[in-house]
């Protein structure tokens, strides 16, 4: 990650902020119709110096009432898209502080968590410019943990005026310019038990990642695939440089395989059955047919137009 590509907080910034007294920490929190989730999202972040701040989405049911009376500050704003959202929050809150995490109001701090962000940012050190938080995830009700699912990590704890979300249509990270430590303790991203909900909203996301691979882009706002680099960057370059250039369909059928059995992920129980099968294989198969559905209606149309 270059520095020169993002804009960096100025010392005369700091001071400010400073000296206003303000919370050490912010919390942004994505939101669309999240009554349910958002109470036990809110009460993680109990025992945090914090000032909340929600940017939502037109929720019909209570999730703002919700927010409004955990003292979260509400903002709305019509949803595009992941990154679109989470940048269009770095560059329109009105930030008060030093720092700022980032979550979805279905992932919830653990209390070990909680602590090590405190203590870390009691003192934090002058060159760290962001924190990789580690994530594990919950499905039906249990801590999906084999598989090569966990731990998965993911940038979200950063210098406020540090951080931009890459321009990417479906599974967004942020960018930090600079160094970037990695906390130990877990976040926990909670998924629906409702398999209906689970699948309707993969079968969208499988849309958004076949279009993702299909268009050219030349923004440089994107994760540096690196063997070498961050877990995330690591993560990328296995689905850029490994994954991607495998035959359609059949790699699916190789992730799957490689998670489920290489990876152990059939210590996961019936639970974790469904959801490497799930996510590890039915997904996959899925952005890949959407990809040949699309590779076909291109020939199509070529075809037409020579006609």
């Amino acid at each position: 990650m270059k520095a020169e590509k993002f804009p960096s907080t100025t010392e005369a910034d700091d001071r400010k902020q400073t000296q206003t007294g303000a919370d050490r920490l912010s919390v942004v929190i994505l939101t669309y119709n999240e009554q349910a989730n958002l109470p036990a999202c809110l009460e993680s972040l109990k025992g945090l110096d914090c000032e909340i701040l929600l940017v939502d989405s037109g929720s019909t049911d209570a999730t703002i009432e919700i927010a409004r009376r955990a003292g979260a500050t509400v903002f709305t704003h019509p949803f595009e898209n992941y990154a679109a959202q989470r940048n269009w929050a770095q560059k329109n809150l009105p930030f008060h502080t030093n720092w700022v995490l980032h979550l979805d109001a279905d992932e919830r701090l653990t209390p070990a968590l909680v602590k090590e962000i405190t203590r870390v940012l009691k003192a934090p050190p002058d060159a760290m410019n962001g924190f990789l938080l580690r994530k594990r995830t919950i499905f039906m009700g249990r801590w999906i943990r084999h598989g090569g699912h966990y731990p998965s990590y993911h940038l979200r704890l950063f210098r406020t005026d540090h951080g931009i979300c890459e321009d990417r249509l479906y599974d967004q990270h942020f960018l930090v310019p600079g160094k970037v430590g990695l906390l130990k303790s877990d976040y926990s991203d909670i998924i629906t038990s409702d398999l209906t909900i689970w699948t309707l909203r993969h079968a969208r996301w499988a849309e958004l990642e076949s279009q993702e691979i299909m268009r050219p882009s030349n923004s440089h706002l994107r994760v540096s695939p690196d063997p070498l680099g961050t877990p995330v960057e690591r993560r990328r370059w296995m689905r850029t440089g490994v994954y991607l250039r495998l035959p359609l369909f059949v790699r699916a059928f190789l992730y799957w395989f490689y998670r489920y059995f290489i990876r152990v992920g059939f210590l996961d129980g019936k639970e974790g059955l469904i959801f490497h099968f799930l996510q590890g294989f039915w997904y996959r198969f899925l952005i890949d047919a959407k990809l040949y559905e699309a590779q076909q209606r291109i020939s199509r149309q070529t075809a037409e137009k020579r006609e």
